[in-house]
């Protein structure tokens, strides 16, 4: 997967429109077209680049991701096609209209013929939820899955042919796996080219069905997922593997799994992005008198200072006890939020020893102590 800028990519700016970042595609793609450049393995390499920039922009979701999370928004697969890894007839099957007229209206050389309009299905994408607690998003987790999908049928090679059956040619599509329909429409007959209806985009008819998959190529089962998730994640992203979802009928390419995160609430701490907040209660000796307390992290508890004389609403910053960015730019902070406890009943030798201790002027708050409260309680709100 490229870790260049899509947007320098394409050679657009990040306000770039959808239309834009067609158009931009396209023009990178006619650019470095292996047909245009037969042997050469920079172009190639910089198609592969252009279509994995486009397979992000041209979706709004997967946009969105990238925009706010970077490349690890996109989850290890991301990008729909794994950068070096990525076959020729994927590009082709997602983008080939983009490419109108150009190099005969076909693509060949590539993973074979592709010439007369017949494109590769993909699968349909797969949809899971994951739950993850606030130490398995600080670290990162390995999380194993099993989901019920479509796989390739073992027993015909994925082709739905029974015993290396044989196939016909459709005479509806002559082959091709689509036909042309025309549609009257106010601004005249329009032609489209749409999925020939009696071989459903083959262009051939099997004649002796496999009985496992009913000649579909694909059948039903359970497969355990490994799925890395990146450090500092959080509630509502969608991570994406490329090629792990439903596989094609008959041939083609596999759809994407897309991962859904979701955060499972902690009981001492609450995230505020990559900051974690603790709200700490102390009693009123150890306001006035000072002293340790413990308090907790994602990882563990760490000692914290009072000083004397520590008043509520103060904030103790620990800095890089947060979570980690999803971009690896550090560590949010650990937030410990001071308050301090005033015992509602108290015993008689109690009142004497607290009424004795109001007559001192220590204990009363000066103009300046009490404007420097307020404040603080002013620029929270504000």
């Amino acid at each position: 997967m490229s870790k260049r800028d899509y947007y320098e990519i394409l050679g657009v700016s990040k306000s770039a429109s959808a239309d834009e970042i067609k158009k931009a595609y396209r023009k990178k793609a006619i650019e470095f077209h292996p047909d245009k450049n037969p042997g050469d393995k920079v172009s190639e390499e910089k198609f592969k680049e252009a279509a994995e920039a486009y397979e992000v922009l041209s979706d709004q979701n997967k946009r969105q991701r990238y925009d706010q999370y970077g490349h690890a928004g996109l989850g290890g697969g991301a990008g729909g096609f794994g950068g070096g890894s990525m076959n020729m007839d994927d590009i082709f099957s997602h983008f080939g209209d983009i490419f109108g007229g150009h190099f005969g209206g076909g693509f060949s050389g590539f993973g074979g013929q592709r010439g007369g309009g017949q494109r590769v299905r993909k699968g349909s994408d797969l949809r899971v939820k994951v739950k993850l607690n606030l130490a398995e998003i600080a670290a990162g987790v390995e999380k194993k899955i099993k989901v019920k999908k479509y796989v390739a049928c073992s027993h015909c090679n994925s082709t739905g042919a029974a015993n290396g059956a044989s196939s016909t040619t459709c005479t509806t599509c002559n082959g091709q796996g689509r036909v042309n329909r025309v549609q009257n429409t106010f601004l005249g007959q329009m032609q489209t080219a749409v999925e020939c209806p009696t071989c459903g985009g083959d262009g051939k008819i099997i004649k002796d069905k496999c009985s496992h998959c009913s000649g579909e190529g694909i059948v039903r089962e359970d497969e355990v997922i490994t799925i890395n998730i990146p450090a500092g994640v959080m509630e509502g992203m969608q991570l994406s593997m490329s090629g792990k979802g439903n596989a094609a009928r008959r041939g083609g390419v596999n759809g994407d799994l897309l991962i859904l995160v979701e955060e499972e609430s902690h009981p001492e701490l609450i995230r505020d992005d990559n900051d974690l907040i603790y709200n700490l209660l102390l009693d009123f000796p150890m306001a006035i008198l000072g002293g340790s307390v413990e308090v907790p992290t994602v990882d563990g508890k760490v000692k914290v200072t009072i000083t004397p004389g520590t008043q509520p609403g103060k904030v103790l910053r620990l800095r890089g006890k947060g979570l980690p960015s999803v971009n690896n730019y550090g560590n949010g902070d650990l937030l410990v939020n001071i308050g301090v406890y005033i015992p509602e009943n108290l015993n008689k030798e109690e009142k004497i020893a607290i009424e004795k201790l109001a007559k001192s002027d220590n204990v009363k708050p000066s103009v300046s102590a009490s404007k420097s409260f307020f404040s603080h309680f002013r620029n929270m709100f504000e």
